[in-house]
């Protein structure tokens, strides 16, 4: 694909950041890592002290990574094998993010493996940088970019993070020490989801829920792989084609409930919401309960504190009551 050129970010603009919540929803919630790596497989290359400055993305390590945005931005390079300008702009960026001594961390997405992180950041372009601070996407550029142009847009960024509170340092002094580790059923579940088996995945959150109903890492962590399931077969043909079927036929119960997932996966959060709502809203009887529930199992996918759950549970107040 031809490059579209750098695009820098505006501190001005982004001091301020509330951009929606694309990225976090691929992979299961998990405790945060350390600074020090926890969870996330290194690779050889790191700062002086040892500590990852380069990951590659997966989608078993994806929200981890995404927690790791509240204390250094983490730069994310969308990129595939296939394509020799994205391994030389991956070779460059390794060596450039290296020089800023733990300030940022590269995270290398390789689409071919893992097709969800593409979707989820909505790519258009091979090779493609978008930054991650506090949870929120910062697109940086498409096509190649030579080491001066990336430096720049990394200096915009580091700015950008010092303005909303993102000031930590890999190897900076913060504590060390691997992550704790997860209870059995949940580490079962992860280990299921890194080789692709999201049905045992969700028998072990499952299994984890029955001995303990209060669970709400189970509870959620059951909520987003049973999504990622049924997205799993979905191609983009398919996907287009649901979504002319839910608009021809605004209640069928399957399609909208399918659109919803694409949009909850895409980052449309309150699209989704708003879809599964006005369902409920103009149906009655088993195919309205069904989206109720289903809406209740989004709530868990997105996160019951997100500011977007509460506005929908109001909204779905008023069409139930």
């Amino acid at each position: 694909m031809s490059s579209q050129g750098s695009r820098p970010v505006s501190p001005a603009a982004a001091s301020q950041l509330n951009l929606r919540g694309a990225v976090d929803l691929s992979a299961l919630r998990r405790p945060a890592p350390s600074p020090s790596g926890g969870t996330l497989a290194a690779s050889a290359d790191g700062n002086a002290n040892g500590q990852p400055l380069r990951v590659d993305a997966t989608e078993g390590n994806f929200q981890d990574l995404v927690q790791l945005s509240a204390q250094v931005p983490v730069l994310f390079l969308l990129w595939s094998k296939r394509s020799l300008e994205a391994a030389d702009l991956l070779h460059g960026l390794e060596s450039v993010v290296d020089s800023y001594a733990g300030k940022i961390v590269l995270a290398a997405a390789d689409i071919d493996v893992f097709p969800q992180l593409a979707q989820a950041f909505q790519i258009q372009a091979i090779p493609t940088a978008v930054a991650v601070l506090k949870g929120q996407p910062v697109p940086l550029f498409e096509g190649p970019a030579s080491d001066p142009e990336i430096r720049s847009l990394i200096d915009e960024l580091l700015k950008v993070a010092e303005a909303n509170g993102v000031t930590g340092s890999i190897g900076g002094g913060a504590p060390s020490g691997e992550a704790p580790p997860l209870p059995p059923l949940h580490q079962a579940a992860f280990d299921a989801i890194e080789v692709g088996d999201y049905a045992a995945a969700a028998a072990a959150y499952r299994q984890a829920l029955a001995e303990k109903p209060a669970d709400a890492d189970a509870k959620a962590g059951l909520a987003q792989v049973e999504l990622m399931g049924r997205l799993e077969s979905l191609t983009a043909p398919d996907a287009e084609a649901l979504r002319q079927k839910a608009a021809e036929e605004p209640d069928n119960i399957d399609v909208q409930l399918g659109v919803a997932d694409l949009d909850i996966s895409g980052g449309h959060i309150e699209d989704a919401f708003n879809r599964v709502i006005a369902f409920i809203g103009r149906n009655f009887g088993p195919a309205r309960e069904t989206a109720r529930v289903r809406l209740l199992e989004l709530f868990d996918v997105v996160g019951i504190s997100d500011e977007r759950v509460a506005k929908a549970r109001q909204g779905l107040a008023r069409v139930l009551f």
